[in-house]
């Protein structure tokens, strides 16, 4: 945890980056890189965009919230990472899960029922 899913950029095109960016994000957030995971997911585009045209690149970052400081540096360090790619529009959107409904192999991970 944090969880982010990629759209709009091959696999391929992002493994180069995803390392250092892991331990960006892990020094953004306290955490160890093995708290990460970092997806892409193939999309088709069938309305907005045309005929051969790529989107933007969207990134959902589901996490637990660890307020607007760290969400803004996060977004920034992301941003950064992929500005370096060569990708010029980006866009980021934070889920904030909360701990009491996130179960690791059916245990609560937060407390209360």
């Amino acid at each position: 945890m944090p969880h982010l899913l990629f759209r709009g950029i091959p696999a391929e095109r992002l493994k180069g980056a995803s390392a250092s960016l892991a331990e960006e994000l892990a020094a953004v957030c306290g955490c160890g890189t093995d708290n990460f995971t970092m997806s892409c997911l193939h999309s088709d585009n069938v309305f907005g965009f045309g005929e051969g045209e790529t989107s933007f690149v969207f990134i959902e970052v589901g996490w637990f919230e660890r307020g607007r400081l760290v969400r803004n540096r996060f977004a920034e360090a992301v941003t950064r990472s992929l500005r370096e790619l060569g990708i010029g529009e980006i866009e980021i959107v934070f889920s904030a899960y909360r701990e009491d409904s996130y179960y690791i192999n059916g245990e609560p991970v937060g407390s209360g029922s």
